[in-house]
């Protein structure tokens, strides 16, 4: 372990905004940095000293310079020791939010830089823990978070899920591995009257969706009587809630044929069974071939992946959004409900708003904005960080 006297000193340009350090905003961009040959030599993930250009320190940083986030504030402490027992703190603050906003030990435990671990997203369902350790200071005390994790929560397995585009901004490379215990397979999980399957070892990020449960919880509001048609729908996210609300039946659209399989087991499992059928294949095809069945559903959802996940791909994403909107609109039975979500951090809620709604035009449709939701509170944000108030869900009621 470095000493914290020892450890390297980095320092801001100065036309970089330290007020901005000062006041919150946890990241420091390559551009905003002076970066000579003894900067540039540091080992991804290491710790400095972070300070302004007049030499006043502003905080412990881990540094990358393989990154164009380039430092991210560790602690205001510059001498802070990161070592088991500054993860445990961490962690403790963390769970105290969580264990208070839920009865069952199923939530995003650590949401990253708004719990104080920057690039670090711990998911909990019960006994097992996922971390996905999405930038390199993770993965050197990889170890410490575990020991701290399993001395906080109790939790006797930890599957460490190395996977996914952050990782390859940062210059990591991708693993899945079990670092306690051991994983039997999927874990079920009660949420809003039903159960899912989380596929801890294989499935899409950690193996379940938290953040979208209040999102569930209002389409089940939504769903009594209803025929529902969930799209991208992973293993049953809306489908099972809607089916938990009392909808007369659903049909889940996906990809992935290991996600609907999941998704199925969750419905025999919630007693849904012969109320809830799959379809794979491309979305934009399984709709436009419903839609030419004469095919109408009372509640249509439609949750895709990252469209916009950066600034360059913004007018592309909102493109691809706005055509979601058009070809689910034209599904949803008159005076039925339309459900469009992005998990698009570059897409801001006024662009998303604005592509659905053009979308649903597009589709001929029109129709009132009913609901406007977000992520869960196990997903806090930083109120700095716009990055971290990255889901929107839309839903409409349409003529």
């Amino acid at each position: 372990m470095t000493d914290p006297i020892q450890r390297p000193v980095i320092r801001l340009r100065p036309k970089a905004e330290a007020r901005a350090i000062r006041h919150g905003f946890p990241w420091v961009y390559a551009d905003e940095l002076v970066t000579d040959r003894r900067t540039m030599a540091l080992e991804p993930g290491s710790l400095a000293v972070l300070e302004d250009d007049l030499r006043r320190p502003l905080g412990l940083v881990t540094f990358n310079p393989k990154s164009k986030i380039i430092a991210r504030m560790l602690d205001r402490d510059p001498a802070a020791v990161i070592d088991k027992d500054w993860f445990a703190a961490r962690l403790t603050r963390a769970l105290s939010l969580r264990e208070r906003l839920y009865d069952a030990p199923f939530y995003r435990l650590a949401h990253a830089e708004a719990d104080g671990l920057p690039g670090v997203i711990i998911d909990r369902f019960g006994d097992v823990a996922v971390i996905q350790p999405n930038a390199a200071w993770a993965e050197h005390h990889i170890e410490s978070l575990a020991a701290a994790l399993v001395e906080v929560t109790g939790v006797s397995v930890i599957v460490k899920n190395a996977t996914g585009r952050s990782r390859g901004l940062e210059g990591l490379s991708e693993e899945t591995l079990v670092l306690r215990g051991k994983i039997d397979g999927p874990v079920p999980v009660q949420m809003n009257g039903a159960t899912y399957l989380a596929d801890v070892m294989g499935g899409q990020k950690t193996g379940l969706f938290f953040d979208q449960r209040d999102n569930h919880h209002f389409a089940r509001r939504l769903a009594k009587g209803a025929r529902v048609l969930d799209v991208f729908s992973h293993v049953g996210g809306f489908a099972l809630a809607a089916l938990a609300g009392g909808a007369r039946s659903a049909l889940a659209v996906d990809s992935s044929a290991a996600a609907l399989v999941l998704a199925e087991k969750g419905a025999v499992a919630s007693g849904f069974g012969t109320q809830f059928e799959t379809r794979q294949g491309d979305a934009f095809a399984v709709m436009e071939a419903l839609a030419e069945e004469g095919v109408t559903f009372d509640l249509v959802i439609c949750d895709p992946p990252a469209f916009a996940p950066s600034k360059t791909a913004l007018e592309a994403g909102l493109r691809a959004y706005e055509r979601v909107a058009k070809y689910a609109a034209a599904l949803v039975a008159p005076g039925g409900y339309l459900g469009l979500c992005s998990c698009s951090h570059a897409a801001d809620l006024s662009h998303f708003r604005n592509a659905s709604a053009r979308g649903i035009g597009r589709g001929g449709r029109r129709g009132q904005l009913i609901h406007t939701g977000h992520a869960g509170p196990d997903h806090p944000m930083l109120p700095q960080l716009a990055e971290s108030a990255y889901l929107k869900a839309l839903f409409f009621r349409l003529d």
